[in-house]
């Protein structure tokens, strides 16, 4: 809960957009500011309170305890111009809140985490367990000094500027080791503990034979992602209990499921008492991964808990990326926060080139040339089923003639997915014409390289016949120049010469353009792989200098009636 304190009218208007915006996650403290601020502070995760920096570090500073344990807290002036994280920035998420409220007020977000100031996602903010010399690592980090990556298991995190060798070191592992002093240790998820019990069985003899379990095979109880077992078995009190305990979720499983799962162990006891021949190894092992511990019993007698070991194979994730038209102001934040999060961008050399700027030092870049689109698919997913984070980028939207197709027929369900749209070419030069698809419309590539011509003029006919507004991405290049003379040919025969033909080259860039003709009198030689050439349908009028379609027909019924 983020609790929102203002002490004047003007601090009031801007919490209580706040408030407006976020009613789930907010609670709005009144009252005297002393008692509100002390109020919130020891109910909420967050604050943010309208006042000045130093009225709040005052407020604050006798409440101080463990920065582990403190609420993040976000300043905001008066004025709304800045939000400022004050404390708490990486473990109470002062500072991500402070760039959210920023956002939401229109407010530039004041961070001065040393890490977040330079780019270089803080060790403490991975999401993941970490122990060891945190300070000491992210210092060398700071100020450029050789930091090794020592990673025995795989699992996606954000870029590191680390190297080869180093003084300093981030083991990612999820042994029970003891960092070095000048080591930190990431402890990523990747195990999974499969557990069977006879009815009533104790939650602390599960706990210890877990423990028991861990130890003996040198592995880290911060590691372990999730208890497994059989549906029968998912409100077992022992196991309930023992899950909790760990902090882990309880996963269950149908027991044909688990029959399914070939084990080195398998029995007849499960098998008749809950349907299948193996519950720990086989729940260990349902997803897949490699068996570290064999199943075992607990030490009571008789014995009343079985489990086992498996590490889950890393999921990478694939985030396909659609840059925009190519302002910088069309990059969406959701787009910016995806390339901030991959440790590897894949993507066409001229796309990089526009975000270069924008990725986290020691992030990893595959790009490649023109005509490549299969390859860098390729490419993308093959990375993310090694585990990593993954951004494959486009122009415009991904999923609009550009990488979203051939990257997701590539991928399989082995791999976590997030699209993220961008701003198309078709609406980055409609909003330059005007308002031409402000009803029915279709896009059409005129690139016969992927799709036969044949398929491609059966398109535009049907779309000419089904009075639709028509932009044609791909248009005409060097060595296919008569496409687009055929395509308007075909939309002549059901539209007049007057029908308005909006021609936008370069979308948002700084060398845009873009002219307003009509059907008539199109010059192909005005086209080129940049533009865009959009076509209006029987409504479509140039008004003011504009190009605009009515969302309905009253508008052309009327026009039709006065020329009348």
């Amino acid at each position: 809960m983020i609790g929102l304190i203002s002490a004047t009218a003007a601090g009031a208007a801007a919490r209580d957009r706040l408030a407006t915006a976020w009613p789930d996650r907010t609670r709005v403290y009144d009252g005297p500011v002393r008692d509100a601020v002390r109020a919130a502070f020891a109910e909420c995760e967050q604050l943010v309170c309208f006042l000045a920096t130093g009225a709040v570090v005052r407020l604050i500073a006798p409440l101080l305890g463990d920065k582990a344990a403190d609420p993040g807290v976000v300043c905001v002036d008066e004025g709304g111009r800045f939000a400022v994280s004050l404390v708490g920035g990486h473990g109470g998420g002062a500072n991500e809140l402070a760039r959210e409220v920023g956002g939401l007020l229109a407010a530039t977000p004041v961070v001065t985490t040393a890490t977040d100031a330079v780019g270089v996602p803080g060790l403490d903010t991975l999401g993941l367990p970490v122990e060891g010399a945190v300070a000491a690592v992210s210092r060398a980090l700071l100020d450029g000094e050789p930091v090794a990556l020592d990673a025995e298991v795989t699992w996606p995190l954000p870029p590191l500027p680390v190297a080869a060798e180093g003084a300093y070191t981030i083991r990612v592992t999820d042994r029970d080791v003891e960092p070095g002093p000048r080591e930190v240790v990431v402890r990523p998820p990747t195990l999974r503990v499969g557990v069977g019990a006879s009815r009533g069985a104790p939650a602390e003899e599960v706990l210890e034979l877990v423990a028991d379990a861990l130890r003996d095979a040198g592995l880290s109880a911060a590691s372990v992602a999730e208890l497994a077992t059989v549906d029968a078995k998912s409100a077992e009190p022992g196991i309930v209990a023992a899950a909790a305990r760990l902090g882990v979720p309880l996963v269950t499983c149908s027991a044909e499921e688990l029959a399914g799962v070939d084990v080195p162990n398998p029995s007849a006891a499960p098998l008749a008492a809950v349907g299948t021949p193996s519950v720990a190894e086989a729940a260990a092992l349902l997803r897949g991964g490699e068996l570290l511990v064999p199943k075992r019993k607990s030490a009571g007698r008789p014995a009343m808990a079985t489990c086992a070991v498996a590490r889950r194979p890393a999921r990478g994730r694939l985030a396909v990326v659609g840059l925009g038209p190519g302002a910088r102001d069309l990059l969406t934040p959701r787009a910016g926060a995806e390339l901030r999060r991959a440790s590897v961008v894949v993507g066409l050399d001229q796309y990089v080139d526009q975000i270069r700027d924008l990725l986290r030092p020691g992030t990893r870049v595959l790009e490649s040339g023109l005509g490549a689109e299969e390859e860098r698919a390729r490419t993308a997913v093959a990375e993310a089923r090694a585990g990593h984070a993954v951004a494959l980028i486009g122009s415009g939207d991904a999923g609009v003639y550009a990488m979203a197709s051939p990257a997701l027929a590539e991928a399989s369900d082995d791999i976590d997915v997030a699209g993220v749209p961008g701003v198309t070419a078709a609406l980055a030069g409609a909003a330059v014409l005007g308002a031409p698809l402000g009803h029915d419309h279709v896009s059409i590539s005129l690139s016969d390289l992927h799709t036969p011509w044949e398929v491609i003029e059966r398109r535009v006919r049907a779309a000419a016949e089904a009075d639709l507004v028509v932009t044609f991405y791909n248009p005409r290049s060097r060595g296919r120049a008569w496409q687009l003379p055929t395509a308007l040919g075909i939309l002549a025969e059901h539209r007049a010469p007057a029908t308005p033909v909006g021609v936008v080259r370069n979308a948002s860039r700084a060398d845009e353009s873009s002219r307003l003709t009509t059907l008539g009198a199109l010059d192909a030689a005005w086209v080129d792989m940049m533009t865009v050439v959009t076509v209006g349908n029987t409504a479509t009028r140039e008004i003011a200098g504009r190009m605009v379609t009515p969302r309905g027909y009253r508008w052309q019924d009327t026009r039709q009636e006065e020329a009348r």
